[in-house]
């Protein structure tokens, strides 16, 4: 038996009754020179069967896009095909500051969702996100705002990203409703959720779990033939690589259905912004995934037996 979801899986954001398909879009490279649109990489991704599209206030503002630059696309491609916002799970995040450079106070919280709304073009987000901890915002302040913006109905859920366990713990205490996700970086080659208890918190609390960076910034899509940086890599690569001859899909598909195989059903966000690799990204579902094929990856990329 296969381990993983089929793509007519649901994976719920919250008690509200909201719910997003096992793979999702990530934009924090869309600001960035393309040869397609954002439009048609939206679409690509809405082709591959995505209903989650993850962005942020801060994306774009490192790479040359100015800060909001993301989301001033996305809202973009809304305006022009407004028959696209019913098929998203819209969701940001807030909270990164780049001079603070983390600013969850209330206030702040706000005032950025104010300001996403506007670049997005749209009068509620599915989901916003807590984008880093901010040490110093006491969590019945960031609880605060968010449940102000919930009851304004300027969100429908919120969610925590890069939080530690004992941080969403904390959150979670002062919340008056569940939170409905949290984001972590989570690949085969960056194991930390799995050891660390913030998947373990997930399960523990029903939160869906979104999986960044899930090709590890893109080593893990280097093409055949072309050395890896380091051994752990290459180890890792060949683990995947075997999988894939054997069920005739691109490397990319197995490492995303690597991470939806854990029974917290991760979501990994897509980040290429070339859509054939989007589209592609749906192979995924046709890996037939072992559990000795995942723990052989987990193996490889410990490089140390399993006790």
């Amino acid at each position: 038996m296969s381990l993983g979801p089929s793509a007519d899986a649901r994976i719920p954001l919250g008690n509200g009754g909201l719910a997003v398909a096992p793979l999702g879009f990530g934009m924090w490279r869309m600001a960035e020179p393309a040869e397609a649109s954002p439009r048609a990489r939206v679409e690509a991704a809405l082709e591959a069967g995505c209903t989650l599209f993850d962005t942020a206030d801060v994306y774009g503002y490192s790479r040359g896009g100015g800060f909001g630059a993301c989301e001033s696309l996305l809202g973009g491609v809304l305006r022009e095909a407004p028959q696209l916002r019913s098929r998203m799970v819209l969701a940001t995040k807030a909270g990164v500051s780049p001079a603070v450079p983390y600013d969850s106070s209330a206030q702040h919280l706000l005032e950025a969702c104010e300001a996403s709304l506007r670049r997005l073009g749209v009068e509620y987000l599915d989901l916003f996100q807590i984008h880093r901890p901010d040490l110093l915002a006491h969590p019945a302040e960031v609880a605060e705002a968010l449940e102000r913006l919930r009851r304004a109905g300027k969100i429908r859920e919120a969610g925590v990203s890069n939080y530690s366990a004992a941080q969403l713990e904390a959150l979670i205490a002062h919340l008056p409703f569940a939170l409905a996700s949290m984001q972590s970086e989570l690949s085969p080659l960056a194991l930390e959720p799995l050891a660390d208890g913030t998947l373990d918190a997930a399960m523990r609390r029903g939160t869906a779990f979104i999986a960044w960076s899930p090709l590890a910034q893109g080593r893990l899509a280097t093409p055949a033939g072309r050395l890896a940086e380091d051994a752990r890599t290459e180890r890792v690569i060949a683990a995947l690589d075997a999988v894939a001859r054997r069920d005739d899909t691109p490397r990319t598909a197995v490492a995303y259905a690597w991470i939806m195989a854990h029974p917290a059903r991760p979501i990994p966000l897509i980040g290429s912004q070339n859509p054939t690799r989007i589209r592609e990204a749906r192979s995924a579902y046709s890996v037939h995934l072992t559990r000795e094929d995942w723990y052989r990856i987990l193996v490889a990329a410990r490089g140390a037996r399993l006790p």
